[in-house]
């Protein structure tokens, strides 16, 4: 069976959400089902030409626009188009943005998933117009797709509720609990060469997008009681150079440090010593740096967002989202490791399970039937099939 992924930029090593659950997940999918041919459907632009190979998945970069407004929803059009030109039997769509288009692909005769990742229309960066569109994506996702994925559970039940006559397609399988590799080298030389130390940071992970939080972050750190010498530590970049990622960077001093997009072996390192994780996002899915810390029993602590609640942590470990003060003062308080929250996090949320129960979906459709319309292709002078 043929399936053909879309909605991300690529693999391996591109920044985001959406990225980093299909680096985790789809290679689990193919390494546990032999019979399923996965075609990743990258944006050149972020991988480079030319299709090559991933943990026996196939990456095929497309041309793509690199716009803030257009990049998504143009990748996606071409991506369908690809998918069916290649006789797919089944797309797999991320993201509602690119949702958007699971009608057309539907009437080109494809099988479509669509993975919902988030209320992508609640973030900050997005104007009128672009949340219309997140809307309208979502609800052509739930109406057209043949099946529906949420990463979280309170996605799959929000969904539920609001789309009921839809209910039967939605299914939560979530993001699960990665394992970061452990660096080569000696962790106090990796943390040196970023001016760190050992347990004198506190740690966030996340892209420079205004719904991560990070200013309300740096504010509560700055203003809160510190030992001497310890360090706010913000470690991702940005896909675009906005006004709100200068103003951002702008506040970069000595005790608020942008060590940028770090590959993973280094972020388990900055997880592995931080003295505290924290995430004051206003919007997730299921937020994988959270996992990430948890698998390496960072203390931490999170809005109290649906998502972030979603991770079943103990009560004091959340703060009221948008909440400076009070995060300031958890900032304050000393926390211990969170070994046996740590081992209910990651049985709760695993890769292993989650990629038995896509490849369960992607083997409920049937493979297309070779009598199926598809386009032709012109060779010598003559049209074949």
């Amino acid at each position: 069976m043929k399936i053909h992924v879309t909605g991300l930029r690529g693999i391996p090593g591109v920044m985001g959400g959406v990225e980093s659950h299909c680096e985790e997940l789809l290679p689990r999918v193919k390494a546990r089902n032999a019979d399923l041919d996965i075609t990743i459907l990258c944006r050149a632009p972020y991988v480079g030409e030319g299709a090559r190979t991933y943990r026996g998945l196939v990456l095929e970069p497309l041309p793509s626009p690199k716009s803030k407004s257009l990049e998504a929803i143009v990748a996606t059009f071409i991506a369908i188009l690809y998918a069916w030109f290649r006789r797919a039997d089944v797309v797999h769509i991320h993201a509602i943005g690119p949702g958007l288009l699971a009608p057309l692909a539907r009437l080109l005769g494809l099988q479509v998933v669509v993975t919902h990742h988030g209320a992508d229309y609640e973030r900050a960066k997005w104007g009128a117009l672009a949340k219309l569109a997140l809307r309208l994506g979502e609800r052509s996702a739930l109406i057209w797709a043949h099946r529906v994925i949420a990463v979280s559970p309170s996605l799959a039940s929000s969904l539920k509720a609001v789309f009921p006559s839809q209910a039967y397609k939605v299914s939560y399988i979530p993001n699960g609990t990665p394992r970061l590799p452990r660096v080569e080298r000696d962790p106090v030389e990796v943390l040196r060469e970023l001016g760190l130390k050992s347990k004198e940071y506190v740690l966030a992970v996340g892209r420079l997008v205004p719904e991560k939080g990070f200013d309300d972050l740096i504010h509560a750190f700055l203003a809160s009681s510190q030992p001497d010498g310890r360090k706010l530590v913000i470690a991702g970049g940005a896909d675009h150079e906005t006004e709100y990622v200068r103003a951002l960077r702008a506040k970069q001093c000595d005790r608020v440090v942008f060590v940028g997009m770090q590959p993973r072996e280094v972020l388990k390192c900055l997880y592995d010593h931080c003295t505290l994780f924290a995430m004051p996002s206003y919007h997730e899915g299921l937020p994988i740096a959270a996992l990430e810390a948890a698998s390496c029993a960072a203390p931490m602590i999170l809005s109290d967002i649906p998502a972030n609640r979603d991770l079943g942590l103990s009560v004091d470990r959340y703060f009221p989202v948008g909440d400076r003060d009070r995060l300031a003062h958890m900032l304050e308080k000393a926390y211990d490791p969170i070994e046996a929250e740590a081992q209910m996090v990651q049985r709760k949320f695993d890769w292993d399970r989650s990629a038995d129960s896509t490849a369960k979906i992607y083997h409920s459709f049937r493979p297309a039937s070779p009598m199926a319309v598809r386009p032709k292709r012109r060779v010598g002078t003559g049209l074949v099939e």
